[in-house]
């Protein structure tokens, strides 16, 4: 009996052993696995509306092709004729203006994708003559005779100008303090209030001026830099592709002082392509809502 006891307790001792799961004897302490931090795997949630509020300052990098001629009839036949003014062209001013950019955040890309505009103050854009448009007269001889009609010098005309843009932009980091982004979309520069402004080309009458509606190609890139947790500084650039505004003065009239049997004189219409394709750098600073 005493046998058998010994017997029955061994086989019990040796069911625990069994029980319990062997250790790894080549790990001598256990190892917790850590678990990755959230923040580097997702990125983080944005709010659907932004503002970013500051100054633009624009920059056309304008050049242009010869001023045309047309409608060219009467005595203003014996001194010009219809066609280009060799030599001739003409720049647009910039401006400094107060903006305000707007942006809604899309359900997509993780909202990585947004969409802004840019809502800036109207401004006056000036059109200057280059070229032997600015320093040489229009019409210098009549039939060998000196008209008298002096060189019109730089200035041309001016108009008010508002330049919406609308952009699909894509924020290439979604998480961290500093947040770059690229974007592209479509401008539109709309041109009123158009009137010539040079003393030359308004002594006898006021010509009409209009300056036809031009698109372009609007391509972005910038940085949002977080301050605190919805308050963010802005660096932004867009460079406006593509933007030819057609300009037209129609019925202008120049005096000849040189030639009393002439008076005054109508020279006709003069049409001009001028590629504006402005640079704009806006810094700004701004909230995300909601």
């Amino acid at each position: 009996m005493r046998a058998l006891a010994i017997v029955v307790a061994l086989g019990v001792v040796a069911g625990e052993v069994r029980a319990d799961p062997a250790p790894d004897a080549s790990v001598g302490v256990a190892v917790t696995p850590i678990a990755p931090q959230p923040s580097l795997l997702k990125p983080e949630r944005r709010h659907p509306l932004y503002l970013r509020l500051g100054v633009a300052f624009v920059k056309p990098l304008s050049s242009s092709n010869e001023l045309q001629l047309a409608d060219v009839d009467g005595p203003a036949s014996l001194a010009v004729m219809d066609g280009p003014i060799a030599g001739s062209g003409a720049t647009v001013s910039g401006a400094t203006i107060p903006a305000l950019i707007v942006g809604v955040v899309l359900p997509w890309l993780h909202d990585r994708l947004s969409l802004e505009t840019v809502l800036g103050t109207p401004f006056t854009v000036k059109f200057r003559a280059t070229g032997t448009l600015a320093n040489q007269s229009i019409a210098p001889t009549a039939l060998g005779i000196p008209t008298g009609v002096p060189a019109l010098g730089p200035e041309l005309g001016e108009a008010t100008a508002a330049p919406p843009v609308l952009t699909a932009v894509y924020q290439l980091i979604d998480h961290g303090r500093f947040r770059p982004y690229a974007g592209l979309g479509f401008a539109m520069l709309i041109a009123t209030d158009a009137k010539m402004t040079n003393p030359i080309l308004t002594a006898v009458s006021q010509p009409k001026f209009t300056v036809d509606p031009a698109p372009g190609l609007a391509l972005q890139a910038g940085l949002d830099v977080r301050l605190s947790k919805l308050f963010y500084a802005r660096l932004d650039v867009k460079f406006i592709a593509l933007m030819d505004a057609h300009a037209t003065a129609e019925h202008i009239q120049v005096a000849t002082p040189n030639i009393p049997a002439f008076g005054t004189v109508e020279v006709g219409t003069a049409k001009m392509d001028v590629m504006v394709n402005p640079l704009i750098v806006q810094a700004a600073l701004g909230f995300d809502f909601w």
